[in-house]
């Protein structure tokens, strides 16, 4: 069988990068540092999370050209911002509004019907700004772990002929089931790697493997945001967020340590229109 990165166009060899910046629509702070890492930067995707303030503004400002997906959010990790279900659904909301902090609250509260009922309106409402998104990725990963809530991130795939973000191999055995392979049955593309960052700050993570990237297609991620007084107020970790930005400058070190050693970078898009060609 060929490979991904062969049906792509690609060689066997090639090593392939996606660079996904996450939480786009977050804060204006967090669109003006997505926008800036994929126009002026190195990043070649970005993922919009509907529910926040702030993302019919990064619909309103993202050109055709941009690279996005939707961000299935079911979580709302900050203390005093707080955002919450586009849905009635009053299993996704906590004692304080808003949906759960933790992803093992979202896992033990959340009916099924109601994730699936939010997930598809995120997507529906994505597309009614006018989206043309090129793929899901789920916040917190709270869709990608748990068998009854991967079965509906699967089923939005397939319902919007969407690929998907995907976690490595090693998390299936974590996971207890396969959930790559229940994936590839169904016809949705999906990157060869992943590079999983725990929390925000992916600088450490990221250089680790620059240099050590294996052939095929590899998607690492970002929270890339500009210094502001509202990005200050949100949370103590606006610093990991400024930092992603600069990791990703087109003359940052990880540039250079990408061209070095001839990684193409890519965007979903390309992943997209494989999925919807059915090669």
């Amino acid at each position: 069988m060929p490979t991904l990165a062969q049906r792509l166009g690609y060689s066997a060899d090639d090593r392939l990068l996606i660079i996904n910046c996450d939480d786009l629509g977050l804060s204006h702070a967090s669109n003006e540092g997505c926008f800036s890492a994929m126009r002026t930067g190195i990043a070649t995707s970005a993922s919009l999370m509907v529910p926040c303030s702030w993302a019919r503004a990064a619909v309103v400002e993202a050109a055709a050209t941009d690279d996005i997906g939707v961000h299935l959010t079911l979580n709302s990790e900050y203390d005093h911002y707080r955002w919450g279900p586009i849905t009635h659904a009053p299993s996704l909301l906590d004692g304080n509004g808003g949906f759960p902090r933790t992803v093992d609250d979202a896992w033990d509260h959340a009916d099924l019907d109601e994730v699936r009922r939010e997930c598809r309106a995120q997507i529906e409402r994505a597309d009614l700004w006018g989206l043309d998104a090129t793929h899901l990725d789920s916040h917190m990963g709270t869709l990608q772990l748990r068998p009854e809530f991967f079965d509906i991130y699967l089923d939005m795939a397939i319902e919007f002929r969407l690929p998907l973000r995907m976690a490595g191999h090693s998390a299936e055995h974590t996971a207890g089931f396969p959930f790559r392979h229940l994936a590839a049955d169904e016809g949705v593309v999906f990157p060869d790697s992943f590079v999983y960052v725990g929390g925000v700050g992916s600088r450490e993570a990221v250089e680790k493997v620059a240099d050590s990237l294996r052939p095929g297609v590899t998607e690492i991620y970002i929270h890339p945001a500009i210094d502001t007084p509202e990005l200050r107020a949100i949370n103590g970790n606006w610093t990991a967020r400024v930092d992603d930005l600069d990791l990703v400058s087109a003359d940052s070190a990880l540039a250079s340590a990408l061209a070095e050693h001839d990684v193409r970078l890519i965007g979903w898009r390309e992943l997209r229109e494989l999925m919807r060609s059915g090669g």
